[in-house]
């Protein structure tokens, strides 16, 4: 089945620095360019590159992109469970918050969005390395939301690990992970 991507789509990815939310919007961002005419990745770093506030937005658009900031975005993939309201303000109404569930202990205090908590960390610790985390929930924000197909950030992976096959295929496991996972969270 060919899929259809939709005309705009827009994404935030936040956490701790270190944590590899730059990698993963960078690697949407590279592999939506085989759909997208026009594509945007603006990172924007905390006080601290690694241990600060690390977030990137990414545009992916038929039509040219006016500004590539965001102040909410359809969807926002937090990568550290604790900081679900530092986020929350950042979703907008109707969207989605793909958080790892790890450390999430606060509620959202709005109900115009759809909260789906995900236990990337835990995976990735069974796969071997908690750094994974973020192709966990790459995979399950690529399966819910569908702005690509899976396949070209397989291939987007391929390009930028080929190589070193061990990392490679640490990553590619973890992104398949998030595909199932998000088969079960469907928006």
């Amino acid at each position: 089945m060919e899929h259809k991507a939709p005309s705009r789509v827009e994404v935030i990815v936040a956490g701790i620095g270190g944590m590899g939310v730059l990698v993963a919007g960078r690697l949407l961002a590279s592999a939506a360019l085989q759909r997208y005419k026009h594509v945007s990745w603006v990172p924007s770093y905390g006080e601290a590159r690694r241990g600060g506030l690390s977030e990137c937005t990414v545009i992916l658009s038929h039509e040219e992109i006016a500004s590539p900031i965001l102040d909410q975005a359809q969807t926002v993939m937090v990568l550290d469970g604790s900081q679900l309201k530092a986020f929350e303000p950042r979703v907008r109404p109707g969207g989605a918050m793909i958080i790892e569930s790890a450390g999430l202990t606060d509620k959202p205090e709005r109900k115009d969005f759809r909260l789906l908590p995900v236990s990337g960390l835990e995976i990735a610790i069974s796969l071997g390395d908690s750094l994974i985390n973020n192709m966990i929930l790459l995979g399950v924000y690529v399966e819910v939301i569908e702005p690509i197909p899976a396949e070209l950030i397989e291939e987007e992976l391929e390009r930028r690990y080929g190589g070193r096959e061990a990392v490679l295929k640490q990553n590619k496991d973890a992104f398949k992970r998030g595909l199932e996972l998000g088969k079960t969270a469907r928006v």
